[in-house]
């Protein structure tokens, strides 16, 4: 009897620890799961696939049967896809840089819409990659965009967030990763703005994993485990050239510089931008572009900008004693309503920016000299 009841106490024993692994089991995997920030459905893996995989349909790659192998990490680097349909800037938002869109026209673009003219010659086909610098505001991420758009290629879009993983190892799958996507999707172009940020010198103080991410990176860049018959192009952008590996900087054989624009440029930047909006008789553009030394692309767009913005400040003050009925009011009676864009207000907006630019310049200079002293 004793013998019995002893082994039932055991049998129960053994049951109440399994169900009470099991459940300890299932709590720790729950709150694992909640501290884990893959697990946001914003940035997850499922959240990944679902974007990815309509990116794919629209581009009429979902059914491809390389495609339909995707793994995780590819699916992580496909959220940056871009349709060249969707892209809006063309050669014809680019003013004061024919020379270089030849160039690139003709080093980048035919080899990659008439492939078939160059497969038997090494020299002739794209470059493994291409390096837009320069200062600020002056273009480079707009070429790229009209490249991507003109070659009619996939393009990707690379986040750099994407490529850091908190589990040891995962970093290195996602830079590999980006070139096992691209070579399914050739012709395709990789776009990494600002690169210097992800690829810059490396030195002896590097983290460990940041520097296995850039030597996984280079090594499937033009290293033996890249076909080199395949149409894979890494194009950067950055503001700060010298801050590039040399190890990266040999791999971007096509460099282009795209500098400060000069009067002649900044004549046809102007013209572009206001070619759309409604200019008074006695908007002297050319004046306007020899006075505006120093001012990059985006400055003149924001310089257009702060000038239009006299024109609703003129209606606003016209109209605000007035009592006005929106709801009555058609969209077509409040463009009429605006004046167009006189001299005086790019006048008003450059000297405005000008300020700006001169202290904050001045700011700069100040700091730089602090630092050299300290």
């Amino acid at each position: 009897m004793s013998d019995s009841f002893t082994r039932t106490e055991i049998f129960a024993a053994t049951i109440k620890l399994s169900v009470l692994a099991a459940f300890t089991f299932v709590t720790l995997k729950y709150i694992l799961g909640q501290l884990d920030p893959n697990s946001d459905p914003e940035s997850g893996y499922k959240n990944a696939r679902k974007k990815a995989k309509a990116i794919l349909e629209r581009l009429g790659l979902a059914n491809d049967k390389h495609l339909k192998s995707l793994n995780q990490h590819e699916l992580m680097i496909a959220k940056g896809l871009i349709d060249p349909q969707d892209i809006t800037t063309s050669w014809d938002h680019i003013a004061g840089l024919d020379n270089v869109l030849r160039e690139l026209r003709e080093t980048v673009i035919l080899p990659i819409q008439k492939k078939e003219l160059f497969a038997d010659s090494n020299l002739s086909r794209a470059p493994k990659g291409v390096l837009l610098y320069g200062p600020p505001g002056c273009g480079k991420t707009m070429i790229a965009k009209a490249i991507a758009k003109e070659a009619g290629c996939n393009f990707i879009n690379l986040d750099m967030s994407c490529l850091t993983d908190k589990w040891y190892g995962e970093s290195q799958k996602l830079a590999a990763a980006v070139f096992t996507l691209a070579v399914k999707l050739q012709p395709c172009i990789v776009f990494i703005d600002e690169i210097d940020s992800f690829l810059r010198s490396r030195t002896s103080f590097d983290h460990e994993a940041t520097a296995m991410i850039k030597a996984q990176f280079m090594s499937f860049w033009d290293g033996l485990t890249t076909d080199p018959s395949c149409t894979v192009i890494i194009m950067g952008t950055t503001n700060r050239p010298q801050d590039l590996d040399r190890a990266i900087l040999r791999r971007m054989p096509a460099t282009f510089h795209i500098d400060m624009p000069n009067t002649a440029q900044r004549h046809q930047i102007l013209d572009i931008i206001l070619k759309t909006e409604p200019v008074a008789s006695d908007v002297n553009l050319r004046r306007l572009g020899e006075i505006t030394e120093g001012f990059s692309g985006s400055d003149l767009r924001e310089l257009c900008r702060s000038a239009s913005v006299y024109r609703l400040k003129d209606y606003v003050s016209s109209t605000q004693k007035e009592k006005v009925n929106s709801s009555n009011e058609s969209e077509d009676e409040f463009h009429d309503a605006l004046r167009p864009i006189t001299m005086e207000d790019l006048s008003a907006a450059y000297l405005k920016l000008r300020n700006s630019k001169d202290f904050c310049g001045a700011e700069y200079a100040r700091q730089e000299v602090t630092w050299n002293r300290m």
